[in-house]
């Protein structure tokens, strides 16, 4: 530990070693009175001593009332808003009333700035012309986990879920392995209609967070389990839409990809859930109007596609703008002989994915998507009886992204190129999918030429790229196994448009916070700890986390009294709390390892 620096000056020494400065000198420093040495002391002190030890007594009170008044200390676990939070003209509301959260996963600011380009450039739009997103700024959240500087999704919905700092990779579970309460689960308690939307699987990280607790993020079939109702609360979710079916078929069906027979369908069905699948029972949902709570849709045995490619399968998939018009809509009818409100999180999910794949553009359609149903829950909010606030938030950001790139030693151009991103009509997801079906297909056996025609044709078609090198078609017909070949596709498109990237994985960047209007959400004015939103959200509703925490808590069972309803412990090795070190440059994993248990 270093060693602290006295606020007083030393003491001065003679030549002979003794003292300087006596007594009385030290009294003069710290008072600013003259000291006169040959002057005896005095008996009684006079009317300005006493003033002056009268007012070190007053601001030694102060200081210590302010402490008690205004904690500071980082060792405290839990600190709400509602204690001291100045909430703005109007005051916090009251009464019946909704709360929309909305997840932008992986979206930096730089995702706007590229995307507002963009759209600029696409529709011929003035330079001034913004994104409704951009209109609804409000603030920054830091986005550090209990593990690293970098979180992942899973540590970062925690902090909105639960309002706790936890490890990358733990779903709604603290550094000491115990469950924390969510805002959805309390809500849900307290008679709130609750409801996730997303365009990942159900199972993933971020809708995870607030429905289930997982020692790990990959056990997803448990999280499955927990969102229809297998959960020690019981049912707490009351509407869920996304993808990730085949976490929910037992294995003995097509399709599956759980790993044991357990059929959640059958249990959903058992805890009053109603169940949709497919575009034509999204649409006989009738925007809403139509729909029954409780409600299960799965319109993807994965991940919804990414919208530049689910623009040209409307009929098979909903758009995140759709799905989230038809949720709000249920929730809204659902409550509306209720003394309760609603609480839903929805996800634009599939940015992250554009981020991690470094595919410039499939994310600027993710994030007009995202900004497309951002605007619908504000109309929503415009329209509807009950007052109610939007919020929305980054988890981290994805892929180090920067609107530049330096292609060559020599000085830069000042150039990014939105034209480039305009032409392509898939992602390097949707492209790689293509090439490898027809690489174990009709041109397995094709000649080399017949293969490089193919791919040209494919590289025009997809990503309108009309001057690919003899090099870039070798590096997709015979990838460096190292090397995904959806980046290498990325690559081409990325560099073309001169925009750049930092990693596959995410950044620590501090990413930005919306809001319907600073009124409703006026303790995120400004830059935030990732919590802080966490802590708004149960605030807003006037809801107990902390007791859902409780509950929790006092599910241990089994001879070790362990949580073992949250799937295996990890091993000791596992980094929970603390950042890491140095280890030396380039520490090797394999490909498929991102040292977080997960992909993503």
């Amino acid at each position: 530990m270093a060693r602290e620096e006295s606020l007083v000056p030393p003491r001065l020494s003679s030549d002979d070693g003794s003292s300087v400065r006596n007594e009385e000198e030290d009294y003069a420093l710290l008072t600013g009175e003259r000291t006169d040495h040959e002057d005896k002391r005095r008996a009684w002190p006079s009317w300005r001593e006493i003033g002056a030890f009268s007012w070190a007594v007053i601001a030694t009170i102060l200081v210590i009332v302010l402490a008690v008044m205004y904690p500071h200390n980082s060792a405290e676990p839990h600190n709400h808003h509602s204690s001291n939070t100045t909430w703005g003209p109007g005051g916090k509301p009251t009464g019946k009333r909704n709360m929309i959260f909305m997840v932008s996963d992986g979206m930096g600011p730089t995702s706007l700035s590229l995307t507002r380009s963009f759209r600029q450039y696409t529709d011929d739009l003035p330079f001034d012309d913004i994104l409704v997103l951009d209109k609804h700024y409000i603030g920054t959240s830091r986005t550090r986990s209990s593990s690293s500087l970098v979180t992942d999704s899973a540590a970062g919905a925690t902090a909105f879920s639960c309002g706790r700092k936890s490890y990358n990779s733990a779903i709604s579970v603290l550094p000491d392995h115990s469950p924390c309460g969510t805002v959805l689960e309390a809500a849900s308690l307290a008679g709130y209609k609750t409801g996730l939307v997303v365009t990942t699987r159900l199972t993933d990280a971020t809708p995870a967070c607030f429905a289930a607790h997982a020692n790990l993020r990959n056990y997803e079939d448990l999280i499955a389990a927990q969102e229809v109702g297998e959960h020690p609360l019981g049912r707490v979710v009351d509407l869920l839409l996304g993808g990730g079916r085949c976490h929910f078929l037992p294995n003995s069906q097509d399709g599956s990809c759980r790993g044991d027979d357990h059929d959640l369908l059958k249990v959903a069905s058992q805890n009053g859930f109603g169940y949709i699948d497919d575009r034509a029972g999204f649409d006989s949902l009738k925007g809403g109007d139509n729909a029954t709570l409780p409600l299960l849709g799965l319109f993807a045995s994965g991940d919804i596609p990414y919208e530049i490619d689910r623009r040209s399968q409307n009929d098979t998939y909903p758009s995140l703008e759709e799905m989230t018009r038809t949720a709000l809509k249920a929730m809204s009818k659902a409550t509306e002989d209720s003394e309760q409100g609603f609480f839903i999180m929805i996800e634009g999910s599939r940015i992250d994915h554009a981020g991690h794949g470094n595919d410039p553009a499939a994310q600027v359609h993710e994030v007009l998507a995202y900004d497309k149903a951002f605007a619908a829950a504000l109309e929503f909010l415009e329209n509807d009886s009950t007052p109610g606030v939007l919020v929305s938030t980054s988890d981290h950001e994805t892929g180090g992204l920067a609107a530049a790139r330096q292609l060559h030693k020599s000085y830069p151009e000042y150039l990014w190129l939105p034209g480039v991103l305009d032409k392509a009509n898939h992602s390097g997801e949707y492209l790689a999918a293509r090439l490898k079906e027809y690489l174990s297909g009709p041109g397995k056996d094709a000649k080399d030429s017949a293969k490089q025609s193919w791919v040209r044709k494919t590289l025009k078609d997809g990503l309108g790229i009309d001057d690919a090198t003899d090099d870039e078609v070798d590096a997709l017909l015979h990838p460096d196994p190292q090397i995904a070949t959806e980046h290498v596709f990325t690559d081409m498109i990325s560099r073309r448009a001169q925009v750049g990237w930092t990693t596959h994985g995410h950044s620590a960047v501090d990413v930005n916070i919306y809001a319907s209007s600073t009124k409703g959400a006026w303790p995120l004015v400004g830059n935030n700890e990732n919590t802080d939103v966490g802590d708004f959200l149960a605030d807003y509703l006037d809801l107990d986390v902390d007791n859902v925490t409780k509950l929790l808590q006092d599910t241990k069972s089994g001879i070790l009294q362990s949580y073992d309803w949250m799937g295996d412990r990890l091993g000791l090795n596992f980094h929970t709390e603390g950042l890491d070190t140095y280890h030396g440059d380039f520490r090797k994993r394999s490909p498929d390892d991102c040292g977080c248990g997960a992909a993503h």
